[in-house]
């Protein structure tokens, strides 16, 4: 507890300092700053000018004006864009895990809306995050939303639709085709073919498809070519010098694909409302109160329609079958049938003994189910200027709460099908039998399942004081108390934050710089004694652009920063029961037989064993900075180059225990404790430039961002038999697997190769590198494949602006990444259904083949990890364009309405990839989209 109290005591000490005694121009200044259009950045706890007080590691959106160029439908739809230094859901290359807060609560990104947003910031480096504590140590994402301001009563109003249309479905082969594909299979592994010749020319002829099924769940009689998504929304502001005020409310709907049964109901909607208001209550009491209430519901027929039109295969099933086929003197037959309560058009429900349902007749009468989300969020925020003590002196306050609660609601009914049994009289097929599975049965009760809560509250207290001194030493100091919760519903420990934070700042006439920051943690995932830690960041800047020698040069703004820092963090410390308690000693009884004469137990086996001296995880950071503008703000840029260490992660190291700490035969036990063991680094620089210039009358802005990085293991609990399988400096989100050489082409490739061993293997299987040389291929001979994740992620937008046209687009290039090729729609093995990528397989009349063989196995020697099914998904993507119309003021004169935007945009509309196919292609779910709409946008 040492670092607590000194804690305590330096942040008592620093509220006790007397005010220096100067002419206080704090007010002069920010009048003239807000005459200047001095831009404000949202940071930690607190606002900084962006020219002269917003040191590096932070980046900013100014959402409102992004917004005027381009309609947004999430909150974090352009940060990748917009943004450097972050990638999808890591910032600056860390594991996903950025902390989002929303008006300084700790809350959900996807919970507001852009049209809600005023300003996003992302706080990258260790000193901009710091004083959000712990669990704040892999970035923050800080979402600002729309405040009201002094203006007569103000109406905008937002309404698009649109439709989204499938980028790629997976192609699977026909009935026929896989019947005469699977008897090959069989072939292959020395048995009898399963399908007669009869049945595959039948089922190709398609002459009769009820008894000869050929499903394809991809088909335009299940499938809409496009489905609709609709939202309206409103925003009311205003306010007098006493109080201001900001609301807005919206309806979204969006519909499916699919259209067979009741999946044409399926729908997803949004219903909002949001307030946020502003309160001067007197000349030294501020007061903001904000609510918002969001119902979230998803409409569905009980069927899985995407998971199974990936597993099911098309020979096995015909969901309906006309009455018409039935002999009309087989009365039983009829009555069977007739009795069914889903007979449609003459159709009844077809089944067999091993699929007695199918997901169409699911769709129909299986019945439904709805997930219901409710969301409530309220927060207020106290500002008390304590001038009367001294100038520049404010106390604030902050407390917030969340409640969400979801579950799912719906009927669940059981309905018959039936099996034909097949005749053919006088050349026609006839059904002379039915055999019928299940029953039809709706209950009419209601089923309420998976019903969970999550409640969040936030607490933040903080004095801060901001003083000017003879014109150029400028002061600020803050210290604050800072504590959120998150409880889950069957979860016993809450998730928590809760740290001290200080920060005191200098800056002489803006042009020299220094900052420290500090937090003090602390968690109870750790001993009593390691519950409290010091987390200090220092950071130093030089403004060239305010000094004499850059007077009159090209040079408007030239900052330069460094930075380092060390954050305690306690969100890398994971396992059982959220990470609590890993630090004490487990002991649990086992065995497969018991003693008579001690209650039973067989033995007693030690699970883990105890490290009172568990402790943080520690990020490590160094970074500088380079931040500016150039030729009367022609060009402004953004570069930042960062290193990181992330040390003292937990692992069970047996390299630091005696074997004998472990026991490896009955009873099983080991005492090798958790300690904190790993650590992992990373390095890199990211970057932003945006020109922005007028050629006549034309308005023409750039934007271009980047990053790379790389993050690699430095230290593991390793043991390999060969060097080269070491985790040591290789990517962090390394791909390991096997080296391919190819396909054995014949029996003597085989016999002249090393032995492979992952099951049976011949000609046409996939043949590996023996990596060792020991003639013997197994777990040894894998080796490093390439990294899953891109390390270079880049961003282009562009806007041109014409009298009352804009036009805007951006897109994003991902390069360097890699994945493997295995889901079920490449690893086809057993009795799999069979995709397009089995044509080009292995044959005796086709060696060049690129599939291997075709197998009834598991396959377990060509479906693992290896180069051979390793692709590439670098790639760039045009993510969203849109051609916008202002309509002209003189047309609205005389009306009460003050201006209308009318918009076409697209998402998703392209991507440039050498393996395009594969990565707009989904397996077993929904397919990609892209989505076409049309808008507009009224003040009134």
């Amino acid at each position: 507890m040492k670092h607590f109290y000194k804690g305590l005591a330096f942040c008592a000490a620093l509220a006790a300092c007397p005010g220096v005694a100067a002419q206080d121009i704090l007010a002069e200044l920010e009048a003239l700053a807000e005459a200047q259009g001095e831009k404000k950045v949202q940071v930690a706890f607190r606002e900084a000018s962006q020219e002269n007080d917003m040191l590096h590691g932070v980046s900013v959106i100014d959402f409102e004006s992004l917004m005027d160029d381009v309609y947004l439908q999430s909150s974090e739809a352009a940060v990748n864009n917009v943004v450097a230094g972050i990638n999808g859901g890591n910032i600056w290359g860390m594991d996903a895990g950025y902390l989002v807060v929303v008006d300084g609560m700790v809350r959900d990104a996807n919970n507001v809306l852009p049209t809600e947003i005023a300003q996003i910031s992302v706080l990258k480096g260790a000193a901009a995050v710091v004083l959000y504590g712990p669990r704040a140590a892999k970035g923050v994402l800080q979402i600002t939303t729309k405040r009201g301001y002094v203006t007569d009563l103000t109406v905008k109003v937002h309404a698009n639709t649109g439709f989204h249309t499938p980028k790629a479905y997976p192609k699977y082969v026909g009935a026929a085709e896989y019947m005469t594909l699977f008897n090959e299979a069989s072939v292959n592994d020395g048995l009898a073919p399963v399908f007669s010749n009869e049945q595959i020319y039948n089922t190709a002829s398609g002459t009769n498809p009820y008894r000869y099924p050929d499903l394809n769940m991809y088909s335009s009689d299940y499938l809409k070519s496009m489905y609709n998504r609709s939202e309206a929304i409103a925003e009311i502001y205003g306010g007098t010098e006493r109080v201001q005020y900001y609301t807005t409310t919206g309806y979204s709907r969006e519909s499916s694909l699919l259209k067979v049964g009741n999946t044409e109901d399926n729908y997803i909607s949004r219903f909002f409302v949001r307030g946020n208001v502003d309160i001067d209550v007197s000349d030294i009491i501020k007061v903001q109160t904000d609510a918002n209430v969001t119902f979230y519901d998803s409409y569905t027929a009980r069927t899985d329609w995407w998971a199974q039109a990936a597993t099911l295969r098309p020979h096995l099933i015909a969901p309906f079958i006309p009455i018409s086929y039935i002999d009309q003197t087989d009365a039983n037959s009829l009555a069977t049938v007739m009795n069914s309560n889903y007979l449609r058009d003459g159709f009844f429900f077809g089944g067999t003994q091993e699929f007695q349902t199918n997901p169409i007749a699911d769709a129909y009468a299986a019945g439904d189910s709805k997930y219901v989300s409710r969301q409530f969020q309220f927060n207020t925020r106290f500002d008390i200027d304590l001038k009367a003590l001294t100038r520049g002196l404010f106390f604030r306050a902050k407390y917030g709460i969340d409640y969400a609660a979801t579950y799912n609601q719906g009927y669940s009914n059981d309905y018959a099908t039936f099996a034909p049994v097949w005749t053919n009289f006088n050349g026609e097929d006839m059904i002379g039998g039915i055999t019928q599975y299940g029953v039809d049965q709706k209950t009419g009760n209601e089923n309420v399942s998976n019903t969970s809560y999550r409640y969040t509250y936030n607490l933040s207290l903080q004095f801060d004081w901001t003083r000017t001194i003879n014109h150029d030493h400028n002061l600020f100091a803050m210290i604050l108390a800072n504590a959120w919760q998150t409880q889950n519903s069957g979860q016993y420990h809450r998730t928590t934050n809760a740290n001290l934070g200080l920060q005191a700042s200098y800056n002489y006439k803006h042009k020299y710089y220094a900052d420290f920051s500090a937090a003090m943690p602390y968690s109870t995932k750790f001993p009593d004694a390691n519950r409290t830690a010091f987390s200090p960041t220092l950071t130093l800047g030089w403004n060239l652009g305010n000094e004499s020698f850059m007077e009159d040069s090209f040079v408007d703004d030239l900052m330069l920063t460094a930075s380092a820092g060390i954050i305690n963090q306690d969100i890398d410390i994971t396992g059982g029961n959220q990470g609590y308690f890993l630090w004490k000693p487990v002991v649990q009884t086992g065995g497969w037989y018991n003693w008579a004469d001690n209650g039973g137990i067989a033995a007693t086996e030690f699970n883990r064993g105890e490290n009172p001296n568990m402790t943080y995880v520690k990020r490590k950071d160094l970074s500088f900075g380079l931040r500016g503008s150039l030729f009367d703000k022609l060009i402004t840029f953004d570069f930042n180059y960062f290193m990181s260490e992330m040390n003292g992660a937990l692992a069970r190291p047996a390299a630091l225990y005696p074997n004998y700490f472990t026991q490896t035969g009955y009873p099983t036990s080991s005492i090798i404790p958790y300690v904190n063991y790993n650590e992992d680094y990373r390095s890199g620089f990211d970057f932003a430039i945006t020109a922005q210039k007028k050629f006549g009358e034309v308005d023409v802005k750039l934007g271009l961002t980047g990053m790379y990085y790389d993050a690699t293991v430095k230290k593991r609990d390793e043991n390999y038999a060969v060097a080269y399988r070491s985790r040591i400096d290789r990517p962090i989100n390394s791909i390991w697997g096997l080296e391919s050489d190819g396909l054995f082409r014949d029996a003597a490739a085989v016999s002249g190769s090393a032995t492979q061993q992952f099951g049976s293997y011949q000609a046409g299987d996939i043949k590996y590198v023996d990596q060792n040389k020991d003639g013997v291929i197994n777990d040894d001979d894998e080796v490093y494949l390439g990294r899953s994740d891109s390390p270079f992620i880049g961003g282009v937008n562009l806007t041109l602006k014409w009298r009352n046209w804009s036009f805007f687009a951006m897109g994003n290039a991902y390069i360097g990444g890699n994945a493997l090729k295995n889901n079920s729609y490449w690893w086809v093995n057993s009795t799999g259904k069979y995709s397009e990528a089995v044509r080009d397989r292995w044959t005796p009349n086709n060696l060049d083949a690129i599939y291997p063989r075709l197998t009834t196995t598991d396959g377990a020697n060509n479906f693992r990890n290896s180069d051979y099914w390793m692709y590439s998904t670098s790639r760039f993507e045009l993510r969203q364009v849109q051609l916008s119309y202002q309509l002209p003021q003189q047309w609205l004169d005389g009306t009460f309405i003050k201006d209308v935007n009318l918009f076409l945009n697209g998402n998703n509309l392209l991507t440039i990839a050498k393996e395009r196919k594969i990565l707009e292609m989904n397996v077993g779910s929904a397919p990609q989209t892209r989505f076409y709409q049309i808008g507009l946008k009224a003040t009134f």
